[in-house]
């Protein structure tokens, strides 16, 4: 059974599946992440965008997923892990908009990888999650005790959830936002269980 580790959680996949950490692949963090320094220019002036307060210019910037999963001919799974447990985060709302993007930008990344690759493996794993015919995005978020029942983990986890459904339809229809307390990541489709390490 393929494990991968990240922080203080552990996921497990089933047997006859490939499960990577997408975000460490030798070709994501050595030839895709080039892309990510980029300057972005003004649509008018074409002059490079800049911080109005450290006067930083504005990169493009990627972002991959944290975790690749293939389920061979059937399902690859990106899999976006936040673990707040340990910290005050109030608002989740923004994360909706991060995973879009690095759902957007994995994929982008698994086409140049397929094509460009120089890990042999990676080209591979690349190549089986673009012939998948299905791809399904779960967010897997860890909460800390909500300080009051109008933030509750169950309205938060919905408002998140809402937000996710909007920007990766078109990818994914039913993206799911799930803990350590949902047995099933696909209802009856597959078991993929998320432990504390």
């Amino acid at each position: 059974m393929p494990t991968i580790p990240e922080d203080q959680l552990r996921f497990v996949f089933p047997d006859g599946w490939f499960a990577s950490k997408f975000d460490t692949w030798s070709f994501y963090c050595r030839q895709f992440m080039k892309l990510a320094s980029a300057e972005m220019p003004c649509s008018k002036c074409r002059q490079p965008l800049e911080c109005a307060v450290c006067r930083s210019k504005r990169v493009a910037g990627t972002k991959g997923i944290d975790i690749l999963a293939i389920n061979v001919g059937q399902t690859c799974w990106q899999i976006e892990i936040k673990d707040y447990r340990q910290t005050r985060v109030g608002n989740f709302f923004f994360l909706a908009d991060e995973v879009a993007l690095k759902v957007r930008d994995t994929l982008a990344a698994l086409v140049a990888a397929k094509l460009n690759a120089n890990d042999a493996g990676e080209k591979e794993l690349a190549r089986q999650a673009l012939a998948c015919p299905q791809i399904r995005i779960v967010l897997h978020l860890e909460q800390p005790t909500p300080h009051s029942i109008a933030q509750s983990k169950a309205t938060r986890k919905s408002q998140v959830l809402q937000r996710l459904k909007q920007l990766v339809k078109a990818i994914d229809p039913h993206p799911l936002v799930v803990d350590m307390n949902d047995d099933l990541y696909a209802g009856n489709v597959t078991q993929i269980g998320a432990t504390p390490q």
